[in-house]
């Protein structure tokens, strides 16, 4: 992901989380920490051929645990595999980063995205009160040991 794919990253994220939405200044935020030797966050983006968007995923990789930012496949892509590819992208990264574990929150009124996160091998560990919010919304903690066993090619076999 890149500063100039921010218009296409923002209107997914309206889309698909229009209550809890990331800002375009959180997205700056994350991407100044992308690209530079000392680098903690990964971010990437899904295109089409003719050059849509259609999904971004983040990653968080600091002191041997990764944590999973963001995940988003755009409606018209969903049940497509395009989730479990982001995931795998993340997971790849996590594990470049000398990760042991990868950490993510999940809405609790999300049970696709939770599916998606148990295929891998992540297992729930906590709930975050209201962690969402508005709406004050729990999130499920989850967690994966080992990210370097978990890929889509290992779901698919």
């Amino acid at each position: 992901m890149r500063w100039w794919d921010l218009d296409a990253v923002l209107a997914l994220e309206h889309d698909l989380f229009p209550e809890d939405a990331w800002s375009r200044g959180m997205f700056w935020s994350e991407l100044a920490d992308a690209r530079h030797p000392a680098a903690t966050r990964t971010y990437v983006v899904a295109e089409q051929g003719d050059g849509r968007i259609v999904g971004y995923a983040g990653l968080a990789a600091v002191a041997g645990t990764a944590d999973v930012q963001t995940i988003a496949a755009a409606r018209d892509h969903w049940g497509t595999g395009l989730g479990a590819l982001l995931l795998t992208t993340l997971l790849r990264a996590a594990t470049a980063a000398e990760c042991h574990e990868v950490l993510l929150e999940v809405r609790v009124d999300n049970p696709r995205a939770q599916r998606l996160y148990e295929r891998f091998g992540f297992a729930a560990i906590g709930v975050r009160k209201g962690y969402y919010q508005p709406g004050n919304v729990d999130a499920v903690v989850m967690r994966l040991a080992d990210p370097a066993q978990n890929t889509v090619e290992d779901i698919h076999g």
